[in-house]
Protein backbone atom coordinates (compact mmCIF):
# COMPACT_ATOMS: atom_id res chain seq x y z
CA UNK A 1 0.00 0.00 0.00
CA UNK A 2 2.72 2.48 0.93
CA UNK A 3 4.74 1.49 -2.15
CA UNK A 4 1.70 2.13 -4.36
CA UNK A 5 1.20 5.59 -2.89
CA UNK A 6 4.94 6.36 -3.14
CA UNK A 7 5.06 5.37 -6.82
CA UNK A 8 1.89 7.29 -7.71
CA UNK A 9 1.79 10.48 -5.65
CA UNK A 10 -0.91 11.95 -7.91
CA UNK A 11 -3.40 9.41 -6.49
CA UNK A 12 -5.10 10.65 -3.39
CA UNK A 13 -4.30 8.81 -0.19
CA UNK A 14 -7.88 8.74 1.00
CA UNK A 15 -9.21 7.45 -2.34
CA UNK A 16 -6.71 4.58 -2.50
CA UNK A 17 -7.36 3.61 1.11
CA UNK A 18 -11.10 3.66 0.57
CA UNK A 19 -10.77 1.36 -2.49
CA UNK A 20 -8.54 -1.04 -0.54
CA UNK A 21 -10.86 -0.91 2.50
CA UNK A 22 -8.03 0.14 4.79
CA UNK A 23 -8.48 2.65 7.59
CA UNK A 24 -6.54 5.87 7.10
CA UNK A 25 -5.21 5.64 10.66
CA UNK A 26 -3.42 2.42 9.66
CA UNK A 27 -1.64 4.17 6.79
CA UNK A 28 -0.55 7.11 8.92
CA UNK A 29 0.61 4.78 11.73
CA UNK A 30 2.83 2.93 9.20
CA UNK A 31 4.25 6.21 7.96
CA UNK A 32 4.99 7.38 11.50
CA UNK A 33 6.62 4.02 12.33
CA UNK A 34 8.98 4.46 9.35
CA UNK A 35 10.12 7.87 10.62
CA UNK A 36 10.33 7.11 14.33
CA UNK A 37 10.56 3.41 15.20
CA UNK A 38 9.13 2.17 18.46
CA UNK A 39 11.23 1.60 21.58
CA UNK A 40 11.53 -2.13 20.90
CA UNK A 41 12.98 -1.59 17.41
CA UNK A 42 15.42 1.03 18.70
CA UNK A 43 16.52 -1.38 21.43
CA UNK A 44 16.89 -4.17 18.82
CA UNK A 45 19.26 -1.98 16.81
CA UNK A 46 21.30 -1.23 19.92
CA UNK A 47 21.41 -4.91 20.95
CA UNK A 48 22.38 -5.98 17.44
CA UNK A 49 25.39 -3.67 17.65
CA UNK A 50 26.44 -5.22 20.96
CA UNK A 51 25.89 -8.73 19.59
CA UNK A 52 28.02 -7.97 16.53
CA UNK A 53 30.83 -6.68 18.78
CA UNK A 54 30.78 -9.82 20.93
CA UNK A 55 30.58 -12.08 17.88
CA UNK A 56 33.46 -10.28 16.16
CA UNK A 57 35.49 -10.27 19.39
CA UNK A 58 35.24 -14.06 19.51
CA UNK A 59 36.52 -14.35 15.97
CA UNK A 60 33.08 -15.38 14.71
CA UNK A 61 33.08 -18.50 16.87
CA UNK A 62 30.44 -17.67 19.50
CA UNK A 63 26.87 -18.71 18.82
CA UNK A 64 23.72 -17.45 20.50
CA UNK A 65 24.20 -19.30 23.84
CA UNK A 66 27.64 -17.81 24.42
CA UNK A 67 26.63 -14.37 23.16
CA UNK A 68 23.64 -14.50 25.52
CA UNK A 69 25.94 -15.46 28.40
CA UNK A 70 28.32 -12.59 27.59
CA UNK A 71 25.45 -10.08 27.49
CA UNK A 72 24.13 -11.42 30.79
CA UNK A 73 27.62 -11.18 32.32
CA UNK A 74 27.82 -7.55 31.15
CA UNK A 75 24.54 -6.82 32.91
CA UNK A 76 22.36 -6.51 29.81
CA UNK A 77 18.83 -7.75 30.51
CA UNK A 78 17.75 -9.58 27.35
CA UNK A 79 16.01 -12.86 26.55
CA UNK A 80 17.74 -15.84 25.00
CA UNK A 81 15.24 -16.10 22.14
CA UNK A 82 15.66 -12.40 21.36
CA UNK A 83 19.42 -12.89 21.01
CA UNK A 84 18.76 -15.86 18.70
CA UNK A 85 16.36 -13.80 16.57
CA UNK A 86 18.67 -10.80 16.31
CA UNK A 87 21.64 -13.00 15.38
CA UNK A 88 19.55 -14.75 12.73
CA UNK A 89 18.38 -11.41 11.29
CA UNK A 90 21.96 -10.09 11.27
CA UNK A 91 23.20 -13.25 9.54
CA UNK A 92 25.49 -14.22 12.43
CA UNK A 93 26.13 -17.82 13.42
CA UNK A 94 28.67 -19.56 15.59
CA UNK A 95 30.88 -22.45 14.64
CA UNK A 96 29.83 -25.90 15.74
CA UNK A 97 32.40 -27.80 17.78
CA UNK A 98 31.36 -31.03 16.09
CA UNK A 99 33.08 -32.25 12.98
CA UNK A 100 30.86 -32.08 9.97
CA UNK A 101 30.74 -35.01 7.59
CA UNK A 102 33.27 -37.75 7.16
CA UNK A 103 35.95 -38.75 4.67
CA UNK A 104 34.70 -40.21 1.43
CA UNK A 105 36.80 -42.06 -1.08
CA UNK A 106 37.16 -40.48 -4.49
CA UNK A 107 35.63 -43.00 -6.92
CA UNK A 108 38.02 -41.85 -9.68
CA UNK A 109 41.16 -42.35 -7.58
CA UNK A 110 43.35 -45.41 -8.15
CA UNK A 111 43.33 -47.91 -5.31
CA UNK A 112 46.48 -48.60 -3.31
CA UNK A 113 48.10 -51.96 -4.09
CA UNK A 114 47.11 -54.83 -1.80
CA UNK A 115 50.54 -55.81 -0.40
CA UNK A 116 49.16 -58.34 2.11
CA UNK A 117 46.83 -60.11 -0.30
CA UNK A 118 43.96 -59.49 2.13
CA UNK A 119 45.17 -62.18 4.49
CA UNK A 120 44.80 -60.72 7.98
CA UNK A 121 45.52 -63.87 10.01
CA UNK A 122 48.74 -63.70 12.08
CA UNK A 123 50.70 -66.31 14.07
CA UNK A 124 51.85 -63.72 16.65
CA UNK A 125 52.44 -60.04 17.27
CA UNK A 126 54.16 -58.10 14.45
CA UNK A 127 53.91 -61.09 12.10
CA UNK A 128 51.80 -61.46 9.05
Amino acid sequence: MTALLDEHPHLGVECVLRELSIASSTYYRWRRAEKEPCERRRRDVELTGQIKEIHAGSGGIYGSPRVYAMLKRDGVHVGRKRVERLMREAGLAGLSPRRSGFTRRDPKATLAPDLVNRDFTAQGPNRL
